[in-house]
């Protein structure tokens, strides 16, 4: 069930920490009857900024045998497997169906699950076919109104106070990189954060700034609370500002839902 090149991706992750979510998923799968396709983490520690005591955010696909499909009350079936978090590992997933139906809207959370570098359990199959669909089916368009509307939130919601968690600048400062990453490529963003802020390297106090940011969430509590930095508000501000006219363009999708039906035949076929 583990990927080829699991261990590699991970050497992020504690081994113990590793062999006890593959443990979990196992027992998923058995209890649920499913096989889990893909599995990875999202969150901080894929994002590349975790902090020492941040939850591990583990999210998978999962498919049913093809009968459990041919159901007149299909849609009235719980198409989600959810575990309440234990020790720090926050652990839940989707049916392929669900996932793909999303992925056809551009959901935010399938299309960066795609990109995660920390992989515990991948088929060989499902993730990498649904990842050479993406910019055929990925809307720019709506990429950057989630990621304005997430910077927005969280920058009016926690850091214009006095003192501010450190962590929410990272919930500000990686959707608005990841804006411009979409703008200059016209593609989806990756989700690593030390990828996207290679855009403003060019400027040297922002870069530095981040740098500081980086190491100082590295070493502290989730919670953790300090005096707001004014240069990285200053830059905040002005990217709000510049795209608060932004206007939506037409829809770039170019793959309508055959494509998406047939991954879905394939993966069912091979279970």
């Amino acid at each position: 069930m583990e990927s080829n090149n699991s261990q590699k991706q991970n050497n992020k992750i504690d081994e113990d920490v590793q062999k006890e979510i593959l443990r979990r998923i196992k027992e998923a799968e058995a209890e649920h009857g499913v096989k889990i396709l893909y599995a990875i983490e999202s969150g901080s520690r894929a994002w590349g900024f975790e902090s020492p005591n941040s939850d591990f955010d583990v999210r998978f696909i999962y498919a049913h045998p093809k009968d459990w499909y041919l159901a007149v009350n299909l849609e009235g079936k719980r198409d989600v497997i959810e575990y309440p978090i234990v020790d720090e590992i926050d652990i839940n997933g989707w049916d392929i169906r669900k996932a793909l139906k999303l992925f056809w809207k551009s959901n935010p959370a399938i299309v960066e699950w795609l990109q995660s570098p920390i992989v515990y359990v991948d088929d060989n199959h499902f993730a990498a076919k649904a990842r050479d669909l993406i910019t055929s089916v990925y809307s720019n368009a709506k990429g950057i109104y989630h990621y304005r509307s997430m910077a927005k939130t969280n920058y009016r919601g926690y850091l214009k106070n006095d003192m501010v968690p450190l962590k929410k600048y990272f919930y500000v400062l990686r959707p608005l990189l990841a804006i411009k990453w979409i703008e200059k490529y016209n593609e989806p963003a990756p989700i690593v954060f030390d990828q996207l802020r290679k855009l403003v390297a060019d400027d040297n106090l922002l870069d530095a700034e981040i740098s500081n940011l980086l190491e100082r969430k590295r070493v502290s509590l989730e919670k953790e609370v300090a005096p707001a930095i004014p240069l990285l508000n200053k830059f905040i501000e002005s990217e709000l500002e510049r795209l608060e006219s932004y206007g939506e363009k037409s829809n770039e999708r170019t793959v309508g839902f055959d494509a998406l039906n047939e991954l879905f035949l394939e993966v069912l076929q091979s279970n």
